[in-house]
């Protein structure tokens, strides 16, 4: 919820009516990839570089799609609505269920909490943006972002060639942050994971 807030915030200061971020959060669902379309948008970039943007955050769920598709069966339509909620805390949540009901279960339990709260909150930052532009920081709510992923990766870094690999995509992130565009560094950390993955046979 905090994460959420601190978008609606970011999308009323970026220019957005409280209609357009409660809109954007409804129909894309995607946290990273709303900043930093937000992100260009206030900077005055055009609508076809924030799309941009916030694709590239995104090419990472095609990976998780390959991971959650075998729990989420059904006829086409189904699998499609239930894909709006792959985002990295449902895959999280899901994946460390082998049975495929629970997780599915997991999946889906996790989506529908999530897409609330996620919508609830973004709702709230954009309406009281004026007030509470000042508290996301004083308060530490811009610290829940990395936090949160912080969160989902420490329990799947057991084992010494689980903690190498996401050593090697963070170095790969933090060097090309600082030259180039937004969503490659991310993109191509989950490369060098990718890699690191298949070279040691880690989970």
């Amino acid at each position: 919820m905090p994460f959420g807030m601190a978008f609606g915030v970011a999308a009323s200061e970026a220019g957005l009516e409280v209609w357009q971020a409660s809109a954007f959060s409804v129909l894309v669902f995607a946290g990273s990839a709303q900043f930093a379309a937000v992100d260009v948008i206030g900077d005055g970039g055009a609508a076809v570089a924030a799309v941009v943007a916030g694709l590239l955050l995104n090419m990472r769920f095609l990976a998780y799609g390959v991971v959650m598709a075998p729990a989420l069966d059904g006829p086409w339509w189904r699998r499609a609505l239930r894909s709006h909620w792959l985002i990295d805390e449902t895959t999280a949540v899901g994946s460390t269920q082998e049975d495929p009901h629970w997780r599915r279960y997991g999946y889906l339990l996790t989506g529908a909490l999530l897409f609330t709260t996620w919508n609830a909150s973004t709702l709230f930052g954009a309406a009281v943006s004026a007030s509470a532009g000042d508290a996301i920081v004083d308060w530490g709510i811009d610290a829940t972002i990395p936090a949160a992923f912080l969160a989902l990766l420490w329990p799947r870094l057991g084992a010494t060639d689980q903690r190498v690999t996401a050593l090697v995509g963070g170095v790969v992130a933090l060097a090309l942050i600082p030259i180039a565009p937004p969503g490659i560094p991310i993109s191509a950390a989950a490369v060098a994971v990718v890699a690191g993955w298949r070279v040691g046979g880690t989970r």
